[in-house]
């Protein structure tokens, strides 16, 4: 996909949606980072449903720590993968107290040292948390990106790369974003809203529907 066109969909996702906000509840950096790691293979509503209670009580890694991995579990057990996730949460807790002085430290090398956060993870968490314009690639964006035609690569990391070079830098702040509300309500894995979708026009998706 040529730059122009490219530039064409950011401009219309900007004025769609001018600041586009992460639809994972938090309340500190501490709480948003846990609700990355617990939003793993989970929706952000059902992340969201139980952080609610969950955050209420623990919003430090000193409060996560007295919970232990047996009380975390009791408030995450709805949720996909708990027990591991329980297991790093608590162990990351203990990390944050003893190397970073109870904060989570806003460097991506860091950051992927501690339990249970990945590539994503840190760059969800560094564009969020310190609106830091980096790029997430998530199965939204891998999906939507590749499939609209911005570009055409066939692994995350690759994707990550690709997306960093061909996204306007004046767009790079919110792309990810973007790109996951997307990929989550119109440009879906399966039945994707082709017509109602803002850049039908651009897209260069071959299986595309137009019912206008």
């Amino acid at each position: 996909m040529d730059l122009e066109k490219i530039e064409l969909i950011f401009e219309k996702f900007k004025q769609s949606n001018p600041i586009p906000r992460i639809e994972l509840s938090y309340t500190n950096h501490f709480t948003l980072l846990i609700a990355i790691i617990l939003s793993a293979r989970t929706t952000d509503v059902s992340v969201n449903k139980i952080t609610k209670e969950l955050f209420g009580i623990t919003d430090t890694p000193e409060k996560m720590l007295n919970l232990g991995q047996s009380g975390l579990k009791k408030y995450i057990s709805s949720i996909g993968l708990y027990n591991s996730k329980a297991k790093n949460i608590i162990e990351l807790s203990g990390i944050l107290i003893e190397r970073y002085n109870s904060k989570v430290p806003a460097n991506f090398d860091d950051l992927v040292s501690l339990p249970g956060v990945g590539r994503k993870s840190a760059n969800v968490f560094l564009n969020t948390g310190f609106s830091i314009p980096t790029l997430a690639v998530d199965t939204h964006v891998f999906r939507v990106s590749n499939r609209i035609g911005l570009i055409k690569e066939k692994d995350v990391f690759k994707t990550e790369k690709s997306l960093l070079d061909v996204v306007p830098k004046k767009y790079l702040l919110y792309a990810h974003r973007w790109l996951v509300l997307h990929g989550r309500y119109v440009c879906r894995a399966q039945k994707p809203s082709c017509e109602t979708c803002m850049i039908r026009d651009l897209c260069e998706f071959e299986c595309k529907s137009y019912k206008i």
